[in-house]
Protein backbone atom coordinates (compact mmCIF):
# COMPACT_ATOMS: atom_id res chain seq x y z
CA UNK A 1 0.00 0.00 0.00
CA UNK A 2 1.16 3.37 -0.99
CA UNK A 3 2.86 5.32 2.27
CA UNK A 4 3.68 2.24 4.23
CA UNK A 5 7.84 1.55 5.24
CA UNK A 6 10.59 4.30 4.40
CA UNK A 7 13.67 4.05 2.13
CA UNK A 8 15.44 6.51 0.03
CA UNK A 9 13.88 8.84 -1.96
CA UNK A 10 12.04 8.06 -4.76
CA UNK A 11 12.90 9.47 -8.31
CA UNK A 12 10.84 9.89 -11.52
CA UNK A 13 13.04 11.71 -14.58
CA UNK A 14 10.90 12.19 -18.16
CA UNK A 15 13.30 11.00 -20.65
CA UNK A 16 10.00 10.36 -23.71
CA UNK A 17 6.98 12.23 -23.30
CA UNK A 18 5.50 12.41 -27.55
CA UNK A 19 3.23 9.51 -28.37
CA UNK A 20 3.24 7.87 -31.74
CA UNK A 21 6.61 9.36 -33.46
CA UNK A 22 9.38 11.37 -32.41
CA UNK A 23 8.64 15.44 -33.32
CA UNK A 24 12.14 17.61 -32.36
CA UNK A 25 11.17 21.25 -33.93
CA UNK A 26 10.56 24.23 -32.49
CA UNK A 27 6.98 23.67 -31.55
CA UNK A 28 8.11 21.12 -29.24
CA UNK A 29 11.09 22.41 -27.35
CA UNK A 30 9.21 23.12 -23.81
CA UNK A 31 7.53 19.54 -23.70
CA UNK A 32 10.07 17.59 -25.81
CA UNK A 33 10.08 15.46 -29.45
CA UNK A 34 11.17 11.84 -28.09
CA UNK A 35 8.87 9.10 -27.73
CA UNK A 36 7.48 7.64 -24.32
CA UNK A 37 10.70 6.53 -21.70
CA UNK A 38 10.37 7.07 -17.88
CA UNK A 39 13.09 6.66 -15.71
CA UNK A 40 12.60 5.70 -11.77
CA UNK A 41 15.26 5.31 -9.78
CA UNK A 42 15.75 4.72 -5.52
CA UNK A 43 19.21 4.22 -4.69
CA UNK A 44 20.84 1.96 -6.27
CA UNK A 45 17.31 -0.04 -7.81
CA UNK A 46 16.78 1.63 -11.23
CA UNK A 47 13.45 0.95 -13.40
CA UNK A 48 12.55 2.07 -16.73
CA UNK A 49 8.82 2.20 -18.38
CA UNK A 50 9.35 1.54 -22.17
CA UNK A 51 11.98 2.13 -24.64
CA UNK A 52 11.02 5.38 -27.03
CA UNK A 53 13.69 7.27 -28.74
CA UNK A 54 13.84 9.07 -24.99
CA UNK A 55 16.05 5.48 -24.26
CA UNK A 56 18.80 6.96 -26.35
CA UNK A 57 19.17 9.69 -23.96
CA UNK A 58 19.17 8.01 -20.94
CA UNK A 59 21.27 5.62 -21.66
CA UNK A 60 23.64 8.79 -22.31
CA UNK A 61 23.03 9.30 -19.08
CA UNK A 62 23.58 6.53 -17.20
CA UNK A 63 26.79 5.87 -18.82
CA UNK A 64 27.96 9.67 -18.04
CA UNK A 65 27.09 8.53 -14.39
CA UNK A 66 30.14 6.41 -14.48
CA UNK A 67 28.66 3.34 -12.59
CA UNK A 68 31.00 0.07 -12.54
CA UNK A 69 28.15 -2.28 -12.97
CA UNK A 70 24.25 -1.09 -14.35
CA UNK A 71 21.17 -3.43 -13.26
CA UNK A 72 18.19 -2.34 -14.62
CA UNK A 73 14.95 -3.70 -14.53
CA UNK A 74 12.47 -2.58 -18.02
CA UNK A 75 8.93 -2.67 -18.33
CA UNK A 76 7.20 -1.92 -21.83
CA UNK A 77 3.47 -1.06 -21.88
CA UNK A 78 3.50 -2.63 -25.61
CA UNK A 79 5.19 -3.52 -28.25
CA UNK A 80 4.33 -0.38 -30.73
CA UNK A 81 7.50 1.52 -32.61
CA UNK A 82 7.21 4.68 -30.57
CA UNK A 83 7.88 2.38 -26.97
CA UNK A 84 10.54 0.34 -28.48
CA UNK A 85 12.48 2.00 -31.31
CA UNK A 86 15.57 3.57 -28.93
CA UNK A 87 16.30 0.01 -27.81
CA UNK A 88 18.89 -0.55 -30.16
CA UNK A 89 20.13 2.95 -29.64
CA UNK A 90 20.27 2.06 -25.84
CA UNK A 91 24.62 1.92 -25.23
CA UNK A 92 24.05 0.26 -22.32
CA UNK A 93 22.85 -3.17 -23.84
CA UNK A 94 26.11 -2.90 -25.44
CA UNK A 95 28.47 -3.00 -22.58
CA UNK A 96 29.10 -6.27 -20.65
CA UNK A 97 29.14 -4.60 -17.38
CA UNK A 98 25.30 -4.25 -17.63
CA UNK A 99 22.47 -6.09 -16.52
CA UNK A 100 19.33 -6.07 -18.06
CA UNK A 101 15.63 -7.50 -16.64
CA UNK A 102 13.38 -7.52 -18.80
CA UNK A 103 9.95 -8.14 -18.01
CA UNK A 104 7.12 -9.85 -19.90
CA UNK A 105 3.41 -9.45 -18.41
CA UNK A 106 2.97 -13.51 -17.85
CA UNK A 107 5.01 -16.85 -18.19
CA UNK A 108 5.50 -18.61 -20.88
CA UNK A 109 5.11 -15.52 -22.95
CA UNK A 110 7.85 -14.07 -25.17
CA UNK A 111 6.21 -11.03 -26.89
CA UNK A 112 8.74 -8.40 -25.59
CA UNK A 113 11.71 -10.77 -26.34
CA UNK A 114 10.50 -11.84 -29.85
CA UNK A 115 10.05 -8.51 -30.50
CA UNK A 116 12.82 -6.79 -29.79
CA UNK A 117 14.69 -9.11 -31.43
CA UNK A 118 12.65 -8.48 -34.76
CA UNK A 119 13.30 -5.12 -34.80
CA UNK A 120 17.01 -5.56 -34.67
CA UNK A 121 16.69 -7.68 -38.03
CA UNK A 122 19.36 -6.89 -40.33
CA UNK A 123 16.52 -5.20 -42.53
CA UNK A 124 15.65 -3.18 -39.81
CA UNK A 125 19.02 -2.41 -38.23
CA UNK A 126 22.72 -3.21 -38.76
CA UNK A 127 23.36 -4.83 -35.42
CA UNK A 128 21.55 -7.97 -34.17
CA UNK A 129 19.97 -8.63 -31.20
CA UNK A 130 23.10 -11.51 -30.33
CA UNK A 131 25.72 -9.03 -30.70
CA UNK A 132 24.54 -6.95 -28.02
CA UNK A 133 27.48 -7.76 -25.07
CA UNK A 134 24.94 -6.73 -21.97
CA UNK A 135 23.64 -9.83 -19.91
CA UNK A 136 19.94 -9.55 -20.52
CA UNK A 137 17.52 -11.61 -18.82
CA UNK A 138 14.01 -12.12 -19.65
CA UNK A 139 11.55 -11.86 -16.27
CA UNK A 140 8.10 -12.71 -15.68
CA UNK A 141 4.91 -11.87 -13.93
CA UNK A 142 3.35 -14.34 -11.71
CA UNK A 143 -0.67 -13.79 -11.92
CA UNK A 144 0.01 -10.02 -12.17
CA UNK A 145 2.55 -9.17 -9.80
CA UNK A 146 6.43 -9.08 -9.85
CA UNK A 147 9.02 -8.68 -6.66
CA UNK A 148 12.52 -7.43 -6.50
CA UNK A 149 14.70 -5.71 -4.16
CA UNK A 150 12.00 -4.89 -1.67
CA UNK A 151 9.81 -3.45 -4.85
CA UNK A 152 6.85 -4.29 -5.83
CA UNK A 153 5.08 -4.42 -8.94
CA UNK A 154 1.63 -5.15 -10.48
CA UNK A 155 0.41 -5.29 -14.41
CA UNK A 156 -3.00 -4.43 -15.46
CA UNK A 157 -4.32 -4.60 -18.90
CA UNK A 158 -5.60 -1.69 -20.58
CA UNK A 159 -7.83 -0.77 -23.96
CA UNK A 160 -5.45 -0.50 -26.42
CA UNK A 161 -5.12 -2.28 -30.34
CA UNK A 162 -2.39 -5.23 -29.65
CA UNK A 163 -3.05 -4.71 -26.32
CA UNK A 164 -1.26 -3.17 -23.97
CA UNK A 165 -0.23 -2.77 -19.86
CA UNK A 166 -0.60 -0.46 -17.26
CA UNK A 167 2.27 -0.75 -14.37
CA UNK A 168 2.22 0.52 -10.78
CA UNK A 169 5.37 0.46 -8.58
CA UNK A 170 5.65 0.56 -4.91
CA UNK A 171 8.71 1.55 -3.94
CA UNK A 172 9.98 3.16 -0.62
CA UNK A 173 6.70 3.68 0.80
CA UNK A 174 5.48 5.48 -2.44
CA UNK A 175 3.05 4.05 -5.75
CA UNK A 176 3.89 5.18 -9.27
CA UNK A 177 1.28 4.41 -11.51
CA UNK A 178 2.52 4.31 -15.51
CA UNK A 179 -0.35 4.35 -17.67
CA UNK A 180 0.10 4.92 -21.36
CA UNK A 181 -2.06 3.98 -24.25
CA UNK A 182 -4.96 3.27 -22.73
CA UNK A 183 -8.21 4.70 -24.01
CA UNK A 184 -10.29 5.10 -20.54
CA UNK A 185 -13.16 6.78 -22.40
CA UNK A 186 -14.20 3.21 -23.93
CA UNK A 187 -14.63 2.23 -19.99
CA UNK A 188 -16.25 4.68 -18.98
CA UNK A 189 -19.26 3.32 -16.72
CA UNK A 190 -21.57 6.77 -17.17
CA UNK A 191 -20.56 7.30 -21.04
CA UNK A 192 -24.74 8.52 -21.95
CA UNK A 193 -24.70 11.08 -19.26
CA UNK A 194 -20.69 11.93 -19.46
CA UNK A 195 -21.67 12.44 -23.26
CA UNK A 196 -24.41 14.88 -22.75
CA UNK A 197 -22.23 16.67 -20.19
CA UNK A 198 -18.60 17.18 -20.65
CA UNK A 199 -18.11 18.66 -17.14
CA UNK A 200 -19.84 16.27 -15.33
CA UNK A 201 -17.30 13.22 -13.39
CA UNK A 202 -16.74 10.03 -15.28
CA UNK A 203 -16.98 7.14 -14.07
CA UNK A 204 -14.14 4.85 -14.47
CA UNK A 205 -14.04 0.25 -14.06
CA UNK A 206 -13.78 0.12 -9.61
CA UNK A 207 -10.63 -2.75 -11.46
CA UNK A 208 -8.61 0.42 -12.70
CA UNK A 209 -9.59 3.09 -9.73
CA UNK A 210 -8.23 0.48 -7.46
CA UNK A 211 -5.14 -0.93 -9.37
CA UNK A 212 -4.21 3.33 -9.03
CA UNK A 213 -5.49 3.82 -5.53
CA UNK A 214 -3.65 6.24 -4.12
CA UNK A 215 -0.83 6.61 -6.49
CA UNK A 216 1.74 9.15 -5.38
CA UNK A 217 2.12 9.59 -9.04
CA UNK A 218 0.11 8.75 -11.62
CA UNK A 219 1.72 8.96 -15.95
CA UNK A 220 -1.27 8.72 -18.02
CA UNK A 221 -1.71 9.03 -21.43
CA UNK A 222 -4.07 11.96 -22.23
CA UNK A 223 -3.51 12.09 -26.09
CA UNK A 224 -6.78 14.33 -27.23
CA UNK A 225 -8.96 17.33 -26.19
CA UNK A 226 -12.57 16.90 -25.78
CA UNK A 227 -13.02 18.47 -29.82
CA UNK A 228 -10.49 15.42 -30.96
CA UNK A 229 -11.84 12.91 -29.33
CA UNK A 230 -14.87 11.87 -31.04
CA UNK A 231 -12.91 11.69 -34.41
CA UNK A 232 -10.48 9.16 -32.66
CA UNK A 233 -12.28 6.78 -31.36
CA UNK A 234 -10.65 3.52 -31.47
CA UNK A 235 -7.37 4.54 -31.59
CA UNK A 236 -6.42 3.43 -28.46
CA UNK A 237 -5.42 7.17 -26.37
CA UNK A 238 -7.78 8.96 -23.81
CA UNK A 239 -9.00 12.65 -23.45
CA UNK A 240 -6.86 14.48 -20.83
CA UNK A 241 -9.74 15.42 -18.41
CA UNK A 242 -10.85 11.36 -18.70
CA UNK A 243 -7.34 10.76 -17.56
CA UNK A 244 -8.17 13.79 -14.64
CA UNK A 245 -11.03 11.85 -13.60
CA UNK A 246 -9.83 8.73 -12.87
CA UNK A 247 -7.15 10.44 -11.21
CA UNK A 248 -9.97 12.26 -8.75
CA UNK A 249 -12.08 9.05 -8.13
CA UNK A 250 -8.51 6.98 -7.34
CA UNK A 251 -7.48 9.41 -4.65
CA UNK A 252 -4.24 10.26 -6.60
CA UNK A 253 -1.80 13.14 -5.35
CA UNK A 254 0.01 13.61 -8.85
CA UNK A 255 -1.00 13.00 -12.12
CA UNK A 256 0.92 13.85 -15.03
CA UNK A 257 -0.44 14.18 -18.30
CA UNK A 258 1.79 11.85 -20.79
CA UNK A 259 2.06 10.63 -24.62
CA UNK A 260 1.25 14.22 -25.99
CA UNK A 261 0.25 14.14 -29.69
CA UNK A 262 2.61 14.55 -32.45
CA UNK A 263 0.35 16.96 -33.98
CA UNK A 264 0.34 19.26 -30.35
CA UNK A 265 2.39 22.13 -30.36
CA UNK A 266 3.94 23.35 -26.47
CA UNK A 267 0.82 26.08 -26.32
CA UNK A 268 -1.60 23.57 -26.84
CA UNK A 269 -0.50 21.10 -24.25
CA UNK A 270 -0.38 24.00 -22.11
CA UNK A 271 -4.13 24.38 -22.76
CA UNK A 272 -4.97 20.92 -22.04
CA UNK A 273 -3.19 20.91 -18.91
CA UNK A 274 -4.50 23.86 -17.32
CA UNK A 275 -8.02 22.83 -18.71
CA UNK A 276 -7.34 19.39 -16.56
CA UNK A 277 -5.65 21.81 -13.65
CA UNK A 278 -9.03 23.45 -13.48
CA UNK A 279 -11.12 20.66 -13.91
CA UNK A 280 -9.66 19.47 -10.84
CA UNK A 281 -9.40 22.17 -8.64
CA UNK A 282 -13.70 22.41 -9.10
CA UNK A 283 -13.94 18.88 -7.56
CA UNK A 284 -10.69 18.80 -5.57
CA UNK A 285 -7.83 21.14 -4.97
CA UNK A 286 -5.30 18.86 -3.86
CA UNK A 287 -4.81 17.02 -7.06
CA UNK A 288 -1.32 18.72 -8.59
CA UNK A 289 -2.02 18.47 -12.81
CA UNK A 290 0.69 18.57 -14.63
CA UNK A 291 2.59 17.90 -18.41
CA UNK A 292 5.29 15.99 -18.14
CA UNK A 293 7.87 17.35 -19.13
CA UNK A 294 11.71 16.05 -21.41
CA UNK A 295 13.77 16.54 -18.63
CA UNK A 296 11.70 16.87 -15.24
CA UNK A 297 12.60 14.97 -12.49
CA UNK A 298 10.64 14.42 -9.39
CA UNK A 299 11.78 13.50 -6.08
CA UNK A 300 9.11 11.73 -4.22
CA UNK A 301 10.00 11.82 -0.44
Amino acid sequence: MAGSGSGPPVFVRFWGTRGSIPTPGHKTKRYGGNTSCVEIRAGDRLLICDGGTGLRELGLDLLARDKPRLEAHLFFSHMHWDHIQGFPFFLPAYAPSSDLYVYEVAKGEDRVQRLLHGQMRSEYFPVTFKDLGARIVSSAFEHGVTEFDGIRVSCLEQTHPGRSFAYAFEIGGKKIVYSTDNELDLTIQNRDEADRDLASLRRLPDAFRRFVDGADLLIADGQYTEAEYPKKIGWGHARANTVVDLALQAGVKQCAIFHHDPMHSDELVEDIVREGRERAQRTNGKLAVFGAREGLELKLE
